[in-house]
């Protein structure tokens, strides 16, 4: 098997509950991870708990169709 031709950095930091922020290659700003609907839901997290925000899932199928 030959050398990896891109190796990704990615920093990730639990902020609090299921807020998340990962700081990505090629952008300035971190990008936030949350929960809503059906999976805010799922935790117990309720709609005034935390403002409703892509999850790390939404992120992954966008990636995968892409």
């Amino acid at each position: 098997m030959g050398e990896p031709a891109y190796t990704s950095k990615v920093t990730i930091v639990r902020d609090r509950g299921p807020l998340r922020t990962a700081q990505l290659p090629g952008r300035d700003e971190p990008v936030t991870f949350g929960v809503h609907g059906a999976i805010a839901e799922h935790y117990g997290v309720g709609p005034d708990d935390f403002r409703p925000d892509a999850t790390t899932i939404d992120y992954l199928v966008a990636a995968a169709g892409g």
